[in-house]
């Protein structure tokens, strides 16, 4: 449960952004909330045929998004599965690294750093006042991660968490990777398909694993505390060294499913839960629809669902969680057609003019 603020914060920041085969526009505010825990990648061109996308919903803390936000694209990107061809693989494994990242001083100094904690005698950010002494790569992993010896060589990782939901779309594929309740949907037609599922601790599967793994549910949450079954971070509820990590009382462990791209998609939107408290997919879709008839900036189209959701004041139920959301959509290979056609003939003409 997040603090309010007694007047919400709806400044926001938008980005667009567009290739060859698809366009997008995002928008993020803090709302009703005393601070902005929810971050968000929008990486065009991951390589030269993928794109990449991703919202991460923070609790107890900003940190965790805020990391996987900077780090978990690239070790997709990095993973040797990803570079055989095996996304699937790659997006699982970054999953799980991104906990593994967390740990020990190198994991502390760069949360820290994230996290804008400051030393309030010295001013500066904890994990630099003192100057850890790195192994001179000798510790250094595959994907280049160096781990470094300090005060925190220890440190399990952050008790503070993230929900993750990216979307890859690679040539006529796309690769969806969850963990948590944000939420992605694609259009097709107009009907609304849910390409992810909200990771609730009273879901049969998840009541499973928390149980067997000496959790419990109380009102819905894991343990009592944490609304949420699967997650990065959280590392208070991953101790049991005698399970693996899928097996913890909550896991990072993403469901992934993998579309073949129609011609009758449209777009596809990924959203934290501010979003999809308010609205279900069938209705963001339907509005979201009615907006593209009337705006040409996805960014736009975004702002106006942030404050379509905004609860009008503190006494309405829903609408004061901070709020992300990412709306992508496909253009039709004539889109693509025209777009090369024109970059062409521009071309043709400096050409000609030169």
């Amino acid at each position: 449960m997040g603090t309010n603020f007694s007047i919400p914060k709806t400044d926001k920041f938008s980005q667009d952004g567009e290739n060859d085969h698809l366009r997008y526009g995002l928008s993020s505010m803090q709302g009703w909330r005393v601070s902005m825990e929810d971050a968000h990648a929008a990486h065009l061109d991951l390589d030269a045929s993928t794109s990449f996308f991703g919202v991460y919903d923070g609790h107890g803390g900003k940190v965790v998004a805020k990391f996987c936000a900077k780090y978990l694209h690239q070790q997709v990107l990095t993973n040797e599965a990803y570079i055989a061809g095996d996304v699937v693989t790659s997006l699982q494994k970054a999953f799980f690294r991104m906990d593994d990242m967390m740990r020990g001083q190198r994991g502390w100094r760069e949360l820290a750093v994230l996290g804008d904690k400051l030393n309030k005698f010295s001013g500066m950010v904890e994990g630099f006042i003192w100057s850890p002494r790195r192994n001179n790569g000798k510790d250094k992993c595959d994907d280049g991660w160096t781990f470094e010896e300090g005060p925190h060589s220890d440190f399990a990782g952050p008790t503070s968490g993230s929900t993750a939901c990216v979307a890859v779309i690679r040539n006529d594929q796309l690769f969806v990777a969850n963990a948590g309740d944000s939420r992605c949907v694609i259009s097709r037609n107009g009907e609304a398909y849910n390409l992810s599922r909200d990771h609730k601790p009273d879901l049969d599967i998840e009541k499973e694993r928390i149980l067997k793994a000496g959790g419990f549910i109380h009102a819905g949450r894991v343990n009592g505390s944490l609304n949420l079954a699967r997650a990065i971070g959280d590392m208070e509820f991953k101790q049991n060294k005698f399970l693996s990590a899928e097996k913890q009382i909550v896991t990072a462990n993403p469901d992934i499913n993998i579309v073949d791209r129609h011609d009758e998609d449209e777009f596809l939107v990924l959203a934290c839960d501010g979003i999809w408290d308010c609205l279900s997919s069938q209705q963001l879709v339907d509005f979201v629809r009615q907006q593209l008839v009337l705006e040409t900036k996805l960014s736009v189209i975004c702002e106006r669902v942030l404050d379509r959701c905004l609860a009008p004041s503190i006494a309405v139920g829903v609408g004061f969680d901070n709020m992300t959301m990412i709306l992508v959509q496909f253009k039709r290979p004539s889109q693509s057609t025209a777009l090369a056609q024109e970059q062409s003939s521009s071309n043709e003409q400096y050409a000609c003019e030169s």
